[in-house]
């Protein structure tokens, strides 16, 4: 055993550890980082941080990484994993993660295992000979496998180095992180065994006090942080009223057919029926939540992974370390209870780089279903899932640009180009509202506030101002006010946005866990002036609201323009759709790819995924040598599939 690794005592550990110093670690190959991203992945260059988190962890420095899902977290540690003369060790948070993470490393020709209940005895034994043998250079293991005796006993022997140690999905480890788990808790013990191994933590979604509890709660010795830009470029985001849900997904189905997505529901209940209703719509659906069995639940996943079934209906039980890269949407039915856990859900969508949609479907009946949750927390923790859900409540009712409220909420700068090509969000892509003179419904509204002693929400002020008989309006007496009924020609979303956009403009202001509505000065003095009030605003009547076709989803906002128009004509490719034989080209390599993934029991996208079809079609490389420059393709995979591929793309002449 090199003695830079494993030979020091516990008194000099102990002394390295207070000087954190970086672990001398060593290199077994004399390839360079750009190399065997070329060789091995088939990529031409790195992205985003990657180059700065693997020069790091090289170096020996512990590292937290925070990057987008779909940004390439796991090349951080697999090119150095190449490079390390010892194992890296990944905790990882789901089996069929690390299923899809070793079947990839082992198609590009690397040597990888994972240790799980999966794994028959044989198996077992398999793999405990690939890491004893030293052939082995990644292992996955999940925290609570990690933390089983057997596996403690195991990373205990002194045949075995451990160079690095990968936490995947680190926000796990902080009791601030959406997803906290406590079996991460235990990787410290892990920490202690190996304290010369480099850590390195990555999460997709981490603010600066998860960021914190997780150098904590691991034992890192002065990480250095790397945050990369939250950014997802390809991904539009939409915020929808949620009216007849049924008939919206229905219709965005129908727009988006023959591709993968993922809807999100807040119960289990709902799961089910929706993915019941649309299989007898004839969508390709199927459910997923806690309430399954294993065997259910992993038999659902793996239809949805290996493109049996198309679209998984889904609780927040789905979707931790998904890896399938070809989710061309993401549709929450119900509020998600904060930014993070948006920002993690949506960002399961076009982890291939191509174009893909997130869409929200907003009510505020939602906000009451998540604080009935609430009541059963802790006052702390109520008080901070409060603020969390305020943060997601914010976002869906804004009128100002998505991406970068979401970026801002992660500590980014976003300039905002306000571009109308369906390339941002709903809000850019219907350009600049037309300011409409909204000054006689906004005083009705302002003085229902004031007359209601400004104590209730946006949705019992309209409720007065439309003449409702809710029984809680009679025991209020709200039914004597000058104001009740006199709003009843305009729709009720009307009301609403009308409300949100108040409330944006400074006219009135949001308090409490309740969203009470206070009057501000700037509404005080508009009133007491008459002074005209100008909106970014399209006021709908009542009878045309009641005749709106909810499929087409015009906005309130603006009804000029249908908001995601632009973006649902994106064609998620990278080559002309107008060149008959790249689409052909695109269309054979997808039947054989999925013929070839059934014969070898692996989900598609391991063969490679939509990008590489779509560089292929591009291209049309006829040669072996050709292929080593297509995107996604390596050596390893070239001269496994290569000869086909150059078939079909020959064939097609």
């Amino acid at each position: 055993m090199p003695k830079e690794i494993f030979g020091t005592t516990k008194k000099e550990s102990v002394k390295k550890e207070k000087k954190s110093e970086p672990a001398k670690l060593e290199i077994e190959t004399e390839q360079t980082p750009e190399e065997i991203l070329k060789n091995v992945f088939g990529y031409d260059s790195f992205r985003l941080l990657q180059k700065k988190i693997i020069d790091n962890v090289l170096s020996g420095r512990d590292t937290i990484a925070i990057m987008p899902t779909g940004g390439g977290k796991s090349i951080c540690y697999q090119v150095p994993a190449l490079l390390f003369k010892g194992i890296t060790l990944v905790i990882s948070p789901l089996i069929a993660l690390m299923q899809d993470q070793v079947s990839a490393l082992k198609s590009a020709g690397v040597e990888a295992v994972f240790l799980n209940s999966t794994l028959t005895t044989e198996q077992y034994k398999a793999a405990l000979s690939s890491i004893f043998s030293r052939k082995a250079k990644l292992v996955y293991l999940s925290p609570e496998g990690l933390n089983s005796k057997n596996k403690l006993d195991l990373f205990s022997n002194s045949d075995i180095n451990i160079s690095c140690i990968t936490i995947d999905e680190a926000h796990c480890v902080s009791e601030w992180g959406h997803d906290f788990r406590p079996d991460y808790l235990e990787i410290a013990n892990i920490r202690r065994r190996f304290p010369n191994a480099v850590c390195l933590a990555l999460t997709a979604t981490a603010t600066k006090t998860v960021r914190a509890d997780i150098a904590k709660n691991l034992g890192m010795k002065n990480p250095e942080e790397m945050v990369s830009s939250f950014n997802r470029e390809n991904i539009y985001l939409e915020v929808r009223p949620k009216r007849d849900y049924f008939s919206q997904i229905t219709a965005f189905l129908n727009q988006h057919k023959d591709e993968s997505g993922i809807i999100y529901c807040m119960s289990r209940k709902l799961v089910d029926d929706l993915a019941e209703r649309l299989s007898e719509k004839g969508f390709s659906a199927v459910n997923y939540h806690a309430g399954l069995s294993d065997t259910e639940r992993s038999k659902h996943q793996e239809a949805f992974l290996r493109d049996k079934k198309q679209i998984m209906v889904a609780t927040v039980a789905f979707g931790m370390g998904i890896n399938k890269p070809n989710v061309r949407f993401v549709i929450h039915c119900d509020l998600p209870k904060s930014i993070e856990q948006y920002y993690q859900e949506i960002g399961r969508a076009g982890r291939d780089g191509l174009p893909s949609h997130a869409i929200l479907l907003y009510s505020a009946a939602d906000i009451r279903k998540i604080r009935y949750f609430f009541e059963e927390l802790e006052p702390n923790e109520k008080k901070r899932a409060e603020k969390l859900l305020q943060g997601m409540v914010h976002y869906a009712e804004s009128r100002s640009c998505r991406r970068s409220q979401i970026l801002r909420y992660f500590g980014e700068d976003f300039a905002c180009e306000k571009k109308s090509d369906g390339s941002c969000c709903d809000i850019c892509d219907a350009g600049d509202a037309l300011m409409t003179d909204v000054t006689i419904p906004a005083q009705k509204f302002l003085s229902c506030v004031i007359r209601t002693k400004q104590r209730f929400g946006a949705g019992y002020v309209t409720d007065v101002l439309l003449g409702s008989k809710a029984q809680r309006i009679l025991d209020n007496a709200h039914n004597q006010l000058s104001t009740y009924g006199i709003g009843k020609g305009i729709s009720r979303t009307s009301w609403l946005e009308l409300a949100n956009v108040l409330v944006d403009e400074g006219y009135l202001i949001k308090s409490g866990e309740y969203n009470v509505l206070l009057i501000s000065k700037k509404a005080h003095d508009a009133l007491v002036t008459k002074s005209k009030i100008e909106l970014p605003l399209f006021l709908e009547e009542e009878k045309e609201a009641k005749m709106l076709d909810t499929s087409l989803e015009i906005s309130p906002l603006n009804r000029l323009k249908k908001r995601g128009e632009k973006a649902k004509k994106i064609v998620a490719t990278t080559f002309d759709q107008n060149d008959e034989r790249a689409v052909r080209i695109a269309s054979d390599l997808k039947e054989w790819r999925k013929k070839v993934a059934e014969e070898e029991n692996i989900p598609p996208y391991i063969i490679f995924n939509d990008k590489t079809i779509a560089d292929i079609a591009a291209k049309k490389p006829r040669t072996h040598d050709a292929l080593l420059d297509v995107f996604g393709l390596g050596k390893a995979k070239s001269e496994r599939y290569g000869s086909a591929i150059i078939r079909i793309v020959v064939g097609d002449d």
